[in-house]
């Protein structure tokens, strides 16, 4: 994260941020737009309801296991890999996360500092990136069982056709994706050669000198190797630290898929908490095919058809954009604040 003297001035990267964050606005605006024309009547209304001291009460404990339980399933997965990171470290990483997940397309992003970030603290890339993906591993996995089962056996047909319409384009993509990470975790020396090709493509067209292009082959074979290994080194890790992983994931997406049966539940709707979290759980799992940042626009998209028959027309573009402030927007704009700081004290150190 440190920026190296010579490369562009501190300004540059805010720039950029600044960017996608007003990309990231641009298409958030959209989606809400498309909710409010084609599912909510174009009508919109603000419901007090949703002030009560009792939903804010409720909403802010939701939000603490949120964020805990985001922390904690790194947190152990890096325990049962070795590694200890302190406490305000790992704050930080989760907030950094959901900022940049959030911000690059398909949330690639998020993953990417973390790794950086956990290299400062003495862990290689190769554990670090074994790390982040098996905690992405972990919730992945979980929602793609959950989809399936949802949507054969957790609502009526008649009463979501458009989960219906649908169920046949996501089961292929639950296939394609099944593929790309079992390749990655069980096959992951395969990825030797295409990056290796790729570092060979930056070679010839002049952007890595041929020192720097051997360096980094042998830095590439090493990370990756070192890599695979750390998936066997988890699962052979302390039981009780991988439990705690697995179990941490499971209470991270209970928490996340029940924050629109908190909203719904504020507005005088009598739901079935199931019901409410497996529309959430489908509405999840379509953004991880996203290509927009954070799946902005599409989310909120995905969010109105599922949710237009739970809700009354008026509540619809309140709630989703509530739902999207809760579990998006809040942790963003506390990652954007530790960026920012993180940002201003580099360039005082360039000063």
């Amino acid at each position: 994260m440190d920026m190296p003297t010579g490369q562009a001035p501190p300004s540059s990267p805010r720039r950029r941020l600044a960017y996608f964050g007003l990309f990231f606005v641009v298409l958030t605006a959209a989606g809400a737009w498309a909710v409010f024309d084609h599912f909510a009547g174009r009508s919109v209304a603000f419901d007090r309801r949703l002030l009560a001291p009792s939903v804010l009460a409720a909403a802010a404990v939701l939000l603490a296991l949120y964020f805990l339980t985001d922390g904690l399933r790194l947190h152990y997965t890096l325990r049962a890999l070795g590694h200890r990171i302190p406490t305000a470290a790992m704050a930080r990483l989760v907030f950094v996360n959901i900022f940049f997940s959030n911000v690059t397309p398909m949330a690639t992003g998020g993953g990417i500092a973390q790794v950086w970030l956990l290299r400062e603290h003495g862990v290689p890339i190769g554990r670090a990136t074994a790390a982040t993906t098996l905690r992405t591993v972990l919730a992945t996995a979980a929602i793609f069982v959950a989809t399936p089962l949802f949507l054969m056996f957790g609502t009526p047909s008649d009463g979501h056709a458009l989960l219906g319409r649908v169920a046949p384009v996501l089961a292929v993509l639950v296939t394609l994706y099944v593929l790309f990470f079992a390749v990655v975790v069980l096959r992951t020396r395969w990825l030797i050669a295409p990056l290796g090709g790729s570092l060979a493509a930056l070679r010839r067209a002049g952007l890595v000198g041929a020192r720097r292009h051997r360096r980094l082959q042998f830095a590439l074979r090493r990370e990756v190797l070192r890599f695979a290994r750390s998936f066997g080194d988890y699962l052979s890790g302390p039981p009780h630290l991988v439990a705690l992983s697995v179990v941490c994931t499971l209470l991270f997406l209970a928490c996340l898929f029940s924050f629109p049966a908190l909203l719904v539940g504020a507005l005088g709707h009598d739901t079935a908490w199931l019901t409410t979290a497996g529309l959430a759980l489908v509405t999840t799992f379509a953004m991880y095919f996203a290509p927009t940042p954070g799946a902005a626009g599409i989310s909120e998209g995905v969010f109105g058809a599922f949710f237009a028959d739970v809700l009354g027309p008026e509540q619809l573009v309140l709630v989703t954009l509530a739902w999207r402030f809760l579990t998006i927007h809040l942790g963003m704009l506390i990652g954007l604040a530790l960026l920012g700081r993180r940002l201003a004290a580099n360039a005082g150190g360039h000063a």
